[in-house]
C-alpha cells in the first residue's frame, strides 16, 4: 500500500522528463519510505536498481555486477575487477543510449552508504564518472541512504567529492498527522490523534496497524509485547546510526521522562555537562531530538528546551522503556491497558495535540483557509508582566509580510470552560510584539457550544476549530 508522497513523486517525475543528466540524493531515516517511493516512481520504467548490503567491497561489487547483468538482460553475469571498471561500463552504456535516443537511463544505488563505507573511493569514482561521462548523457542517478549522517556529510557535504553534482535532493520526513490519517480510514478524530501521538508519521509503523483491532490492542501487540515488531525499534535505529548507542539511549530515556535541559539530562544520566553537547548535537542532526525555544527568541536562547521530535520515540521512551521489566516477564498487555487509561497518557496526547494543531495551521494557511499565510510557527512561554506570572501560548503562527499573528489555545479534554479559555488567551495578546493584528484560534477535542460561537460571532479574528473540523478539512468558526 503506497500512500502520499505526491510532491516527492512529482519531483522525481520532473527529473525523469528532462533531457539532461540528473542526480537525486534521497535520504531519510530507516522505515520512512525511501524504497517504497523509488519503487512507485520506477513503475513501468526500466532501471538499474541496486541495493547495497553490509558486506565487504568485493562482495558488494559482485552483487552490483549481477544487478547490471540482469538490467541489460545478459544471461552470463558480468565480472568487473574494480568499481572503476563497473562504473566506467555504465558510463559507456549511458553514452550509447543517449546517442541512439532510447530514453533516459536510470541508475539507482540504494543504501549507498554501505557501498561507500566498504569502498571509500566510491564517491570519487562517481564524481569522475559524472564529470567526464554521465554529465553529457540523458541519465538519472539516484543515490539513496538511511544513514543520514553519512548522506549529509559524505554525499551532500562541501568536502564530499560529490558536492555540487546533485541536481536535486529529498530529505524524506515522516508524514504529518493528516497524511498519517490516510492509513486509518474510517477512524474517529479521537483515535487518529491517539494513533499519531503513539506511532507518529513513519509509514512502516503505520502499516503495521490492524484496522480491525482497537487502539489499545494495536499498542499492546506492537509495543508492549516481546514479539512486537516495534518493541525493539528505537534501539535498532540507534545501532544503525550511531557507534555508541547506549549513551544516546540513556539521553533519550532522560528526555522522555521529563528532563528538558542540558543540566537536568546530564544529572539524570550521570555524565559531565561538558560532554553532553556533542551527543545532543548528533541527536539533533539525526532529527531524533530538537531544541525548541519561545517564539521570537534567538536559537542560542537560554530559555530553550530539549524534546524528542518523533512522536513514536517520545511515546516509547515515556511509556514503554520504563516498563520493560513487566513486558519481559509477560505482563505487557496489562501494562498497555494501564498506560492507555492513565492521566499521564492523556497529558502526553494533549502535548502532541499541540503539534497537530500547528500542522493544521500550516495546511490551512496554504489552502487560504486562514486570514494569514504562516511563515513562522512555534509556541511561546515566558513572563506576563501585567499579571506578573509565567504563562504560555500553545500555538503561534506569524505572517511577517502582513504583520499578522495567530495565537492558539489547545484543549484536548472532554470538558472545557469555553469562555474562560477565550478570555485567558485574549489577555495574552501583546506578549509577542511587532505585529499589527492578532487572530485567536481555539483548538478543541470536541466542538464548542453554539452559545460560545454566537457570543464571539461578531469577531472575525476569533476562530474555533474542533478535531473533527481538522480531519474533515473544514474551516473553523
Amino acid at each position: 500500500m503506497f500512500i502520499g508522497r505526491e510532491d516527492e513523486l512529482n519531483a522525481l517525475k520532473t527529473m525523469y522528463a528532462s533531457n539532461r543528466f540528473e542526480m537525486m540524493v534521497l535520504h531519510g531515516r530507516r522505515r520512512v519510505g525511501k524504497t517504497s517511493l523509488i519503487d512507485r516512481f520506477l513503475t513501468k520504467k526500466k532501471a538499474l536498481y541496486f541495493t547495497a548490503r553490509q558486506q565487504n567491497s568485493r562482495l558488494i561489487l559482485q552483487s552490483f555486477c549481477t544487478a547490471i547483468s540482469a538490467y541489460l538482460g545478459f544471461s552470463t553475469p558480468l565480472n568487473f575487477a574494480t568499481w572503476d571498471d563497473a562504473i566506467g561500463f555504465l558510463v559507456d552504456n549511458a553514452k550509447k543510449a543517449s546517442e541512439t535516443g532510447t530514453g533516459k537511463t536510470i541508475i539507482v544505488l540504494d543504501e549507498f552508504p554501505y557501498a561507500a563505507e566498504a569502498e571509500p573511493g566510491l564517491p570519487s569514482i562517481l564524481q569522475i564518472a559524472i564529470d567526464h561521462g554521465f554529465s553529457n548523457t540523458n541519465t538519472m542517478l539516484i543515490l539513496s541512504g538511511s544513514n543520514q549522517g553519512f548522506m549529509e556529510h559524505e554525499v551532500l557535504g562541501s568536502k564530499s567529492p560529490l558536492y555540487g553534482r546533485r541536481t536535486g535532493q529529498l530529505n524524506l520526513q515522516p508524514f504529518d498527522c493528516f497524511d498519517a490519517a490516510r492509513f486509518l480510514p474510517g477512524h474517529s478524530p479521537d483515535d487518529l490523534v491517539k494513533y499519531y501521538a503513539t506511532f507518529g508519521g513513519t509509514p512502516y509503523y503505520l502499516a503495521q496497524l490492524r484496522p480491525e483491532l482497537s487502539y489499545e490492542q494495536n499498542v499492546a501487540n506492537l509495543c508492549f509485547s516481546k514479539t512486537g515488531i516495534l518493541y525493539e525499534e528505537p534501539m535498532m535505529l540507534l545501532r544503525e546510526e550511531l557507534k555508541n548507542p547506549a549513551i544516546y539511549d540513556s539521553i533519550l530515556q532522560a528526555v522522555g521522562n521529563g528532563c528538558n535541559t542540558s543540566k537536568t539530562i546530564a544529572e539524570r544520566i550521570g555524565i559531565a555537562p561538558t560532554s553532553l553537547p556533542f551527543y545532543l548535537k548528533t541527536l539533533e542532526e539525526l532529527r531524533l531530538v530538537e531544541r525548541v525555544m519561545p517564539f521570537g527568541e534567538k536559537p542560542t536562547s537560554r530559555k530553550s528546551r530539549i524534546r524528542i521530535k518523533d512522536p513514536f520515540l517520545a511515546y516509547w521512551y515515556r511509556f514503554v522503556a520504563p516498563n520493560v521489566t513487566f513486558i519481559e516477564t509477560g505482563s505487557g498487555s496489562m501494562v498497555a491497558q494501564r498506560v492507555c487509561n492513565s492521566e499521564a497518557f492523556s497529558t502526553y496526547v494533549g502535548q502532541q495535540f499541540e503539534t497537530i494543531c500547528l500542522q493544521w495551521v500550516l495546511r490551512a494557511g496554504r489552502a487560504e483557509q486562514l486570514p494569514l499565510l504562516p511563515a513562522q510557527t512555534g509556541k511561546w512561554w515566558g513572563n506576563n508582566p501585567i499579571k506578573r506570572e509565567e504563562t504560555d501560548i500553545d500555538v503561534v503562527a506569524a505572517d511577517p509580510f502582513d504583520k499578522k499573528l495567530l495565537l492558539g489555545e489547545c484543549k484536548w479534554r472532554n470538558r472545557v470552560n469555553e469562555t474562560e479559555m477565550v478570555e485567558a488567551l485574549r489577555e495574552r495578546i501583546g506578549l509577542i510584539r511587532g505585529y499589527k493584528e492578532a487572530i485567536l484560534a481555539f483548538f478543541t477535542k470536541n466542538p464548542v457550544h453554539e452559545a460560545t460561537r454566537a457570543k464571539y460571532a461578531a469577531d472575525p479574528n476569533t476562530i474555533f476549530v474542533s478535531a473533527d473540523d481538522m480531519f474533515h478539512s473544514k474551516k473553523g468558526r
